[in-house]
């Protein structure tokens, strides 16, 4: 099974941008989303941006982890 997350571009320098994903800003390779611009939410899967999204979509999925987490704890 294969995961994305979204997170917002913060900046981006050529091919790489500092992506927020939930609090946490990671380097990401745009690579395969080169057209992807600062303020833009993203889908990054193994350190590439591979999607565009609009913030609502980005804000739902975010809380689905959020409550899988909570979850997992939970069960655990």
């Amino acid at each position: 099974m294969c995961l994305a997350v979204p997170g917002k571009v913060l900046s981006r320098e050529d091919l790489m941008a500092v992506v927020d994903i939930n609090g946490v800003q990671r380097q990401t390779s745009l690579m395969l989303l080169p057209e992807a611009s600062i303020g833009e939410y993203v889908l990054v899967h193994a350190g590439f941006a591979i999607q565009t999204i609009d913030e609502e979509e980005a804000r739902q999925t975010l809380a689905l982890f959020k409550e899988l987490e909570q979850y997992a704890e939970n069960a655990g």
